[in-house]
């Protein structure tokens, strides 16, 4: 299962190379929903993307999030960021563990040179 854990949080970490690519900065890492909700979760996540993780006290996530939006766009604050400033708290935030982090590092360096041979391998037996 932790496994499967790392996994995903490798595929989600491959998004920050998509942002600073689009010269997006990352300023925080914000979690919610129901995974949230488990400290392994939460601690996995920080050791992959080797920095704090937070998580939204409001559960009602992407509802919440469409209504920041739609506040957004009739004008009650000029921005997303100055609205989730204004509206979003941190119920929790899980710092990473450098030693465990260096080994993440070097978990997802494995990832990326795997991932693509392994698309290959199943794409070729669908064939």
């Amino acid at each position: 299962m932790r496994a499967i854990l790392e996994g995903v949080a490798f595929s989600l970490r491959d998004t920050f190379s998509i942002f600073a690519e689009l010269d997006v900065p990352v300023g925080r890492v914000r979690l919610g929903g129901g995974g949230s909700h488990s400290a392994l979760w939460r601690q996995i996540q920080a050791d992959v993307y080797g920095q704090p993780v937070d998580t939204a006290s409001a559960e009602e996530g992407a509802a919440y999030g469409a209504a920041i939006l739609a506040a957004v766009g009739i004008g009650r604050w000029p921005t997303v960021d100055a609205a989730c400033d204004a509206l979003v708290r941190s119920a929790t935030v899980t710092m990473p563990q450098p030693a465990v982090v260096s080994t993440m590092n070097d978990g997802y360096a494995a990832y990326t040179r795997l991932y693509p041979a392994l698309r290959l391998l199943t794409r070729d037996r669908h064939a």
